[in-house]
């Protein structure tokens, strides 16, 4: 029986260490993609300003309000408009970010296709 309560014990703490895993790691892939506006290239998972930390604890307050990661993103484009994202989505303003690597890449292919072609 002592052999089956500790077992219980084990269980049920594996459980609650495994929940808490889980929701810090949806906390750190959020701020994995948001950019900190103080530091220089970092996002906020990486820094440690105050602006990062004070961040970190807003997205902790809006998980346990129960947004979701795209609401989460919303509010903080709302707020700090789309340069706060490191992955932001396709609009009118970032067509040619999204598209200017496919365009180089068919560049490069026709100017070595090309090249090729010339060869022989």
């Amino acid at each position: 029986m002592k052999i089956f309560k500790n077992f219980v014990i084990i269980f049920l703490l594996m459980t609650i260490n495994n929940l808490n895993a889980n929701e810090n790691s949806e906390r750190n892939q959020i701020t994995k993609n948001l950019r900190c506006l103080i530091c220089q290239g970092q996002s906020v998972y990486d820094s440690d300003s105050d602006f990062a930390n004070s961040m970190k604890i807003l997205v902790d307050k809006k998980l346990d309000e129960g947004l979701s990661e795209k609401e989460i993103y919303i509010y903080f484009k709302e707020k700090y408009g789309d340069w706060i994202l490191y992955d932001p989505g396709l609009n009118k303003n970032t067509y040619l970010l999204w598209l200017l690597p496919i365009l180089i890449f068919l560049f490069g292919g026709a100017i070595i296709a090309k090249s090729f072609i010339l060869k022989k």
